[in-house]
């Protein structure tokens, strides 16, 4: 099944910078007033918003681990 075609998936960059960000990490990255630990609490919650959400909270979540 390929989910790639579908509006809710995230883009290949947008999951390679975020599987590089939660590689390994011990101290979760808050961002929309969550705190997520894995690439997987992060995906699932970045999916499951709309489009224009979707991209500020993944901006936040890519300033919190700079």
């Amino acid at each position: 099944m390929d989910t790639t075609n579908e509006p809710e998936a995230l883009s290949r960059p947008q999951r390679r910078l975020l599987r590089r960000l939660y590689n390994g990490r011990t101290v979760p990255i808050q961002a929309d007033g969550k705190a997520f630990l894995t690439y997987k609490e992060a995906s699932r919650y970045l999916q499951a918003m709309e489009p224009d959400a979707r991209g500020a909270v993944y901006a936040e979540m890519k300033a919190q681990a700079k």
